[in-house]
């Protein structure tokens, strides 16, 4: 004999199939969700007794059973059954059976639409705290490593070519940059989340004398969803939090890319410390930077995730539809990697070692203090178009003897211009080619340490 969900199904002549039970049924997922259940549960109960429609007994049952039942499934003695479909009626369930007909009370003025909503939202909520503090923890990792490493000269890529020389610290600031961006879009998300929809009930309010206000006070909501309708059926909140963490993601994608790269015998920059790294099942000398490569590989799940709920939304018509069940899922996906990669990526980068020899040779390999040439040729009188010209033909000719500008006589640079007198080794050398960036956002040493302590001072550090 099926059962039946007795929460709705005098309605119904039959019950429900068990094929259905398990495919409508979210209670297998939703469940992480229960704390915050509770918590808006009982803030519902607070506002219905302060406004007249809860007693006094009624609501101190619903306390005490609440509380029990919070223990219960902090202790993993709570049995989730798939019958009840969600955390929501699993927990109204058990709060029934423990105090009778006072719990049946606590669903007066509300709707699961609006109690569900309320649920994403806090749990949302939390999540973007926690997000935010692990994005700290990586800007500090990252910091550390810039500053022992503001001076550490390594050529700077465009196109993967060589470009011009920056500093290994510079380069990692980079990422402390995109990171404070992530951030700031996890606490301006955080906003539109932190707004109430309990009490639009099912999609048109309720009959009761509800206090809205009060309920979000209590639940520490900014304040209210103000129009029912909007405030069941739209998940805009979700899909911007997935949006922030595709974002962060694909920044610590680009990071894993590059660490790879420079892992790489080819490159030779950096080792990764063990703990972090695989072997092979057939080549005995390989160590492969299996962390980067996941992340890579988890950011197109995040990615897929916030176009999942795009696509989930576009075809819905006001108010409520089961499609919005099917939200949770890359929810906490999105969540889950987020947590995982950003505590994993601030332990990781204290382990990186920097292999600054092979850095340095690199810089020499790929004419990276070209741009200063011309540079220095126009401030001499040449301009531009003209220097680059003369600098093209240079770095032709270096190329042909196998040198580096650097290493060419101050008689053969002349060569092709005049202008060039002994006072250019100044400009041809990596380290006068970072000394003269010396402005705000430039690589120049001493500007990677100023910003270094501008990052501190933002994470109070």
């Amino acid at each position: 004999m099926e059962t039946s969900n007795k929460t709705w199904s005098g309605r119904f002549t039959e019950p429900v199939s068990d094929l259905v039970k398990r495919y409508t049924a979210s209670v297998t997922f939703d469940k992480r969700m229960a704390e915050v259940d509770i918590q808006g549960s009982l803030a519902h109960a607070a506002m219905l007794n302060q406004v007249g429609v809860l007693s006094d007994e009624d609501l101190a049952a619903i306390v005490t059973g609440m509380d029990e039942i919070l223990q219960d499934i902090r202790q993993g003695r709570f049995e989730w059954d798939i019958d009840l479909e969600d955390v929501h009626m699993n927990i109204e369930r058990r709060l029934t059976e423990k105090i009778g007909d006072a719990g049946k009370r606590l669903h007066t003025g509300r709707s699961r639409n609006d109690q569900v909503a309320t649920d994403i939202r806090l749990y949302l909520r939390g999540a973007s705290d926690d997000i935010g503090g692990l994005i700290r923890e990586l800007q500090k990792s990252l910091l550390a490593l810039a500053e022992k490493h503001a001076a550490t000269v390594m050529p700077g890529f465009t196109h993967l070519q060589v470009a011009q020389p920056v500093t290994f610290g510079h380069h990692m600031l980079a990422y402390v940059e995109m990171l404070g961006r992530d951030a700031e879009r996890f606490v301006d998300c955080r906003r539109r989340i932190n707004r109430l929809p309990l009490g639009a009930a099912a999609l048109a309010g309720t009959t009761y004398p509800i206090d809205r206000h009060l309920t979000a006070q209590l639940l520490g909501f900014d304040g209210v969803c103000e129009n029912s309708l909007d405030a069941v059926s739209d998940r805009d909140f979700a899909i911007e939090f997935t949006a922030a963490g595709a974002l962060t993601m694909t920044h610590l994608s680009r990071l894993s890319e590059e660490l790879i790269l420079w892992m790489s015998p080819r490159f030779g920059f950096i080792d990764i410390a063990d703990r972090f790294c695989t072997g092979s099942s057939i080549m005995p000398q390989k160590k492969n930077p299996d962390v980067p490569e996941l992340v890579r590989g988890k950011t197109g799940r995040v990615n897929g995730a916030l176009i999942g709920l795009l696509t989930l939304m576009k075809g819905q018509p006001l108010a409520y539809n089961k499609d919005n069940q099917e939200d949770k899922e890359p929810l906490f996906d999105t969540v889950d990697t987020l947590v995982d990669t950003l505590r994993i990526y601030a332990d990781m980068m204290q382990g990186v070692t920097v292999k600054a020899d092979a850095m340095a040779r690199a810089v020499r390999q790929g004419f990276a203090t070209a741009t200063d040439l011309a540079d220095y040729l126009v401030k001499k009188g040449l301009p531009f178009r003209d220097a680059h010209e003369v600098v093209a033909r240079a770095v032709r000719y270096a190329e042909e003897e196998k040198k580096d500008l650097a290493d060419l006589q101050v008689v053969e640079l002349a060569t092709f211009s005049p202008l060039i007198t002994a006072d250019v080794l100044n400009v041809l050398t990596p380290e006068g080619s970072l000394a003269s960036r010396d402005h705000i956002g430039g690589t120049a040493p001493n500007q990677v340490r100023a910003a270094i302590e501008r990052w501190k001072s933002r994470l109070a550090l």
